[in-house]
């Protein structure tokens, strides 16, 4: 019988976990925790009590980062196009655009409670003042919904990428 140096003996119990721990496919890998922070920060903000009509007394829309009471709804199209002509898809909301700009961002809340980020890109007839119709991808679903009070702030557009080499506008 052969005897081992102690530094043998611990690669090789090193050699044989490290195959074990490979051929266990189900184990997850532990990785360390990751933190995932917004480019934009928008101090936090909860509106109560302020008039439906308030935007009635506005004499600008409102500017980034300010919260706006808003009526939700939502609506359900199928081949059909937006306002700025483009086909509606989720993350679609019509607006008044004398309230909110089309083509412009905003973040909904109800509550405190966060919807999403939608694109202002369609208007409608009844859409007018604070109300935000929100896209569904089924009748069903937009009924479900109904209407619901809550926040809206508008969030500036997304940083445009230009790659190196490319033209600028």
């Amino acid at each position: 019988m052969t005897r081992r140096s102690p530094d043998a003996l611990v690669a090789l119990m090193a050699l044989l976990l490290g195959i074990t721990a490979c051929a266990s496919e189900d184990a997850p890998l532990p990785l360390p925790p990751v933190v995932v922070q917004s480019p934009l920060r928008l101090p936090a903000a909860v509106v109560e009590g302020a008039s439906l009509k308030w935007y009635l007394a506005a004499d600008a829309p409102p500017r980034y980062g300010d919260p706006v009471p808003v009526q939700m709804t939502a609506y359900c199209l199928t081949r059909n196009t937006t306002r700025r002509g483009r086909y509606v898809r989720a993350g679609i909301v019509a607006a008044d655009p004398k309230l909110f700009p089309l083509s412009r961002y905003i973040e909904l809340y109800v509550g405190r409670r966060y919807l999403g980020r939608f694109l202002i890109d369609d208007t409608g007839r009844l859409i007018k003042g604070n109300i935000i119709d929100i896209w569904m991808p089924t009748c069903r679903e937009a009924r479900l919904f109904g209407r619901r009070n809550g926040t809206a702030v508008l969030v500036p557009r997304e940083p445009t990428v230009t790659l190196a080499g490319e033209k600028r506008d």
